[in-house]
C-alpha cells in the first residue's frame, strides 16, 4: 500500500466533535493526508454501528463491533466504541499500530488522573488503557506513573487556586518547526516598548481578580521572554509582584529559552524579583542542527548561559530538546545526551517534533520526511534513559497534532523539582489567569468541571491597541 494523499470520513448520527475525534485518529494513520470533503482515494464510512473502508479501486474492508471493557475512563463509551473500531479497521488496512492507541487528545493522563481520583485500581486503569483504548503497554504505563505523580504533587491543591501567565511574543529569529505567536524583536522598533506599557498595564488592572484566590504558580513564557532588556524585564516583573506578590506563590518560572538573549544582566533581573526556576532551551547540541532549524545560537552559547545561571545561584534549570529535528540521526541526539550528562540540568523535558500548518517546515515542504523518521522511538528511548540515569522521574507528558511517529512530549525532573504549572496547565483542575499577546484565560468552576478560555488578541499591535478591552473581557469572568 503507497502513501495515503486523502481520506473521507462520514457516519450516521455523528456530532461534530465525534466526527472531527475520528477524523484525527485517521491522521494518526495517514500523516500528512487531506482530509476530503468528499469521497476520494480512501472513503471511510460509519453504518449501522460498524465501519467500512473502501478504496477508489473498489476494494472494501469491513469490521463488526466487537464490544470492549473501557474501565470506566474517557467519557462517552459510545464514542470511545466507535474509534476503537476505527481502530481496527486502520489498523487491519495499514498494517501497523499506534503506540497511544485510540487516545487522540493532547491530554493522555488526564482521564488517568481522574480514574486514580475515583478510585479505580491501577491495575483496572493499565487493563483498560492496553485492552481497552488499545495503548502499546509501555505507554499505557507511562501514563499510569505519570499521573500518579501528578496527583501526588497536587494533592493539596483546590479548584479555587489561581495561576498565572504573561506571555512575550518576540524571538531573535523564528525556527524552521515554530507555529507559536511570535515576532523577530530585531524588526519591531518601538513595539517591543509600546508592548511592555500595554503590558504593564493589563497586570496592574488584573491584580484584584485574584483577591480570595490562592496562587500556586507564575509562569513567564513566549516566545522568549529574555528578548525583553533588563529594564523592560524588571518592569514587567516589578508590575507582577506589585499587583500580586511572589510570596503567595508555590513557584515562579522564566522560560529564558534561548541562550543567546540570556546574560548576566537580565539574569541578574531574575534574581532580584525571585525567579526560582528557569529553563535554558538549545533543542539540540549540535552545530549544524541548530543551523539548519535556524535558531540563530552555538552550542557554546548553551554552555555559557547555563553556567552562567549556576555560577549566579539558579538551582533549578529545565533544558528543552526536540527529537525528530530535520536530518538529525541517533547518534546525534546520543552526543546531545552526552552534552546534558555533563551540565546536569535539574529537569528535561523531550519534545518530539511536531509539523504544524504555520511552521516553516510545512510551509517548505518538508513534513514527509521528518513525519516518516523511523529513528524516532530509538531517540525517545535515549533520552528517557539519559533522564533515568541523571536521577529523574518523569512527571508530565502531552501529545500534539502532526508528532513523528505519533509520540508523545514527556518531562523528566529530579524529585522537588518538577514545575507545578506545567502540570496543572495539562489536567486543567484550576484556573489560569493569563496576559499579554496571544495569552489564554482559563476560568475553571470546579462544581461541573467546565472550563472557560477567554483569550487574549494574538496580534501585537491589536494587543496595544486592545489592551483595555482584554481586561474587560477578563473582569467579566475573574472581577466577579
Amino acid at each position: 500500500m503507497g502513501s495515503v494523499k486523502a481520506f473521507y470520513l462520514t457516519g450516521e448520527g455523528l456530532t461534530e466533535s465525534r466526527l472531527y475525534e475520528h477524523k484525527m485518529l485517521c491522521r494518526e494513520f495517514f500523516p500528512g493526508a487531506l482530509i476530503s470533503k468528499e469521497p476520494c482515494e480512501i472513503d471511510i464510512r460509519l453504518e449501522d454501528g460498524n465501519w467500512t473502508l473502501e478504496e477508489a479501486g473498489g476494494r472494501r474492508l469491513f469490521h463488526a463491533t466487537e464490544e470492549a471493557d473501557f474501565g470506566g475512563l474517557g467519557g462517552d463509551p459510545q464514542k470511545n466504541q466507535e474509534k476503537r473500531d476505527l481502530y481496527a479497521l486502520l489498523a487491519h488496512y495499514t498494517g501497523k499500530t499506534i503506540p497511544w492507541g485510540i487516545l487522540t487528545g493532547v491530554r493522555p493522563t488526564k482521564m488517568v488522573y481522574e480514574g486514580l481520583e475515583r478510585g479505580l485500581g491501577e491495575e483496572r486503569i493499565q487493563n483498560a488503557l492496553e485492552n481497552g483504548f488499545m495503548l502499546r503497554e509501555d505507554k499505557a504505563r507511562l501514563a499510569v506513573r505519570v499521573a500518579k505523580r501528578e496527583r501526588d504533587l497536587l494533592r493539596d491543591h483546590r479548584g479555587t487556586d489561581l495561576d498565572l501567565y504573561v506571555g512575550i511574543p518576540f524571538c531573535p529569529s523564528r525556527c524552521a518547526y515554530c507555529s507559536f505567536v511570535s515576532y523577530d524583536f530585531h524588526t519591531l522598533g518601538d513595539s517591543m516598548e509600546r508592548y511592555t506599557q500595554a503590558l504593564i498595564r493589563e497586570i496592574l488592572s488584573c491584580g484584584h481578580m485574584a483577591e480570595g484566590r490562592r496562587l500556586q504558580s507564575f509562569y513567564m513564557g513566549g516566545g522568549t521572554p529574555t528578548t525583553l532588556s533588563p529594564d523592560q524585564l524588571d518592569r514587567v516583573l516589578g508590575a507582577v509582584q506589585k499587583a500580586f506578590g511572589w510570596n503567595r506563590m508555590a513557584e515562579a518560572t522564566v522560560e529564558a529559552g534561548r541562550p543567546d538573549t540570556i546574560d548576566e544582566a537580565r539574569l541578574s533581573v531574575l534574581r532580584k524579583h525571585g525567579i526560582g526556576r528557569i529553563s535554558v532551551n538549545p533543542q539540540t547540541m549540535n552545530q549544524k542542527t541548530l543551523e539548519r532549524i535556524g535558531r540563530g545560537h552555538t552550542v557554546e552559547d548553551t554552555r555559557r548561559a547555563f553556567s552562567l545561571a549556576r555560577e549566579m545561584g539558579f538551582t533549578n534549570i529545565n533544558m528543552d530538546f526536540i527529537v525528530g529535528l530535520p536530518g538529525e540521526k541517533i547518534e546525534d541526539v546520543a552526543y546531545s545526551m552526552e552534552e546534558v550528562g555533563k551540565l546536569r540540568p535539574d529537569s528535561l523535558t523531550v519534545h518530539t517534533l511536531a509539523v504544524k500548518r504555520s511552521s516553516r517546515l510545512r510551509e517548505e515542504g518538508q513534513t514527509d520526511a521528518v513525519l516518516g523518521q523511523s529513528e524516532t522511538e530509538e531517540m525517545i528511548r535515549l533520552c528517557a534513559e539519559t533522564a533515568a540515569e541523571l536521577g529523574m522521574e518523569p512527571y508530565y507528558l502531552y501529545r500534539q497534532k502532526n508528532m513523528a511517529g505519533n509520540f508523545e512530549n514527556v518531562g523528566y525532573s529530579l524529585p522537588g523539582k518538577e514545575c507545578l504549572y506545567n502540570i496543572e496547565i495539562m489536567e486543567e483542575r484550576q484556573s489560569i489567569l493569563a496576559m499579554g499577546a496571544g495569552a489564554v484565560s482559563k476560568f475553571y468552576e470546579p462544581q461541573n468541571n467546565r472550563l472557560e478560555r477567554i483569550p487574549n488578541v494574538k496580534n501585537v499591535e491589536e494587543y496595544i491597541r486592545r489592551v483595555d478591552e482584554m481586561i474587560e473581557k477578563k473582569e467579566r469572568r475573574f472581577g466577579t
